[in-house]
């Protein structure tokens, strides 16, 4: 079984994505999980290329990272400077980090085009700056950029390049499938090609994929099993352009769907994976990817009546591993799509009689309520309410009377929403007004008012989402709308949602849903 390494680049190439910023705080957050994970290699940024990266490699070294190293990232020494004199070789060798990972041209066209060197001296460049490194006590990858397109123009001369650095001490050459425009047969040969060119050194190669084709896994995965023992990219994918080979699924593919194979992070499991992924999406301020494989939401929710029946019976049926393996968990969803099986699976917790009237009447409910506009794939916390209300157990903690919602502005004041509420609650008519930033917020706050003296418990729960579309964007201003509100408390998360032509209207049901669920579930 053969070791592969995993080189993560989320804090420098993942940072070059549209939309991803990292603090210095976020960066080294980040840090410590990966190596609670036990990635091999965390490239930190380059170090000359702003502050920020600097200081991260500054205060990462007082972090105890274990076995995990942390690698600063730089560019060949610059034409008619000498490598000890190059100040971004001064950079990586100040930055502290026992790895240096040095990208430098393998394409002859970029190397006369765009760096306008002649060919000799981008060698001698190559040679100059792994070896200064490799002088200074640091372990040395070499990133070879462009090397696939590089190789189909000039083999002898890309050849020649991943000779250069590993004549100068690199301990790894990593092929880079800089514009993502390979195919996976393309990297399997030429990487097979690179390694024949390096046998005489012993130098092992790497790859670093990027996603421009949709294939940076499946190239990834290419490479490793023509020989490459290390593999770069990011959690989640992110990058620059359309990302990077998403390390994520290069994990679990390596460990699991070729187990016995590959052992990656040193044979430890992956029952971390998808907290780890959520944890650089939160921290990215970016929202999860719900069909991301292995470890999105939707990875192991099945809605098809057919599927959940055969789930129920053999869970491999449907899905192509355990999801525990990964951190997951398996859902069943309800929609007009389902059938009675879906049914089941999601009444059992209520302990209700599995009758088919029963089944076959919330059913129809479903199917009734989606074809109004409803959806309940993210708002489970209402479709329990509705089985209760089928089943004839849902017992209302209050009675709503009448509410109303004002919007305006006096003498050029900012705008003001005032709600009024009246409701029974334990026989007494309660009638409360508040004001919020925005109906909604109103509404909630005039309702915990009139709820707070009988449930206080409900002071615990907060919004935490609050997402609008329109049902049948056809009908222009009188379109239906669909209102989802996230909801949580110190144990829980639950959705509920409300629809109607009034999107204040859809709001109040969403939220009362939401109220009630809070309240059935303190009781229980």
């Amino acid at each position: 079984m053969r070791s592969i390494q995993i080189y993560d680049t989320t804090l420098r190439d993942g940072a070059q994505g549209e939309g991803v910023n990292f603090s210095l705080q976020d960066k080294l957050a980040i840090a410590e999980r990966l190596a609670e994970m036990g990635i091999d290699f965390i490239e930190g940024g380059y170090p000359l290329s702003n502050e920020k990266d600097a200081e991260f490699f500054d205060r990462v070294q007082q972090l105890d990272l274990g076995v995990t190293k942390v690698c600063a990232f730089g560019m060949t020494r610059r034409k008619g400077f000498r490598a000890e004199d190059d100040p971004g070789m001064k950079a990586l060798v100040g930055a502290g980090a026992p790895v240096c990972t040095v990208v430098g041209k393998t394409s002859d066209f970029h190397v006369t085009e765009v760096l306008r060197v002649s060919l000799e001296e981008n060698l001698a460049m190559i040679r100059d700056s792994v070896a200064f490194l490799v002088s200074q006590g640091r372990q040395v990858l070499y990133d070879a950029e462009h090397f696939f397109d590089g190789w189909k123009a000039n083999p002898q001369y890309a050849a020649r390049t991943l000779q250069a650095a590993a004549e100068a001490g690199a301990m790894l050459v990593v092929l880079c499938d800089t514009n993502g425009g390979s195919l996976p047969e393309e990297v399997a040969r030429l990487t097979r090609e690179a390694i024949a060119a390096l046998e005489a050194h012993d130098t092992p190669v790497g790859i670093h994929c990027h996603n421009d084709c949709d294939l940076a896994v499946a190239n990834s995965l290419a490479a490793v099993d023509a020989g490459a023992v290390h593999v770069q990219g990011t959690i989640n994918g992110v990058g620059e352009r359309c990302g990077n080979a998403d390390l994520i699924s290069v994990m679990a593919n390596l460990a699991l769907k070729k187990q016995g194979t590959y052992q990656v992070l040193g044979g430890r499991s992956l029952d971390h994976l998808t907290e780890l992924s959520r944890f650089v999406y939160e921290t990215a301020n970016m929202n999860f990817r719900s069909n991301q494989p292995f470890v999105g939401q939707s990875a192991f929710a099945h809605k098809g009546g057919m599927h959940v029946h055969a789930i129920a019976r053999a869970t491999s049926s449907y899905e192509h591993i355990d999801p525990q393996l990964v951190g997951n968990e398996r859902r069943i969803l309800v929609s007009e799509l389902s059938g009675r099986s879906n049914i089941v699976a999601l009444t059992t917790k209520h302990k209700l009689e599995q009758s088919r009237e029963l089944m076959d009447e919330i059913l129809a409910q479903v199917v009734k309520l989606e074809n109004q506009g409803y959806q309940f794939e993210a708002a489970e916390a209402s479709f329990d309410l509705l089985v209760k209300r089928c089943a004839g157990v849902f017992q209302p903690h209050f009675q709503r009377v009448k509410y109303h919602v004002e919007v305006g502005a006096e003498g050029g004041r900012e705008l003001l929403t005032e709600a009024t509420v009246k409701i029974v609650v334990n026989d007494q008519l309660r009638h409360e007004v508040a004001e919020g930033d925005g109906p909604v917020n109103a509404l909630d706050a005039a309702l915990r008012k009139a709820l707070g003296g009988a449930y206080p418990r409900l002071a615990e729960m907060r919004l935490v989402d609050y997402k609008v579309r329109a049902v049948n964007s056809e009908a222009g201003t009188a379109a239906r709308i669909r209102v989802i509100i996230e909801s949580a408390d110190e144990h829980d998360v639950w959705g509920t949602v409300g629809v109607s032509e009034n999107i204040i209207e859809a709001s109040w049901l969403a939220l009362v849903d939401a109220i009630e669920y809070k309240l059935a579930k303190d009781e229980q």
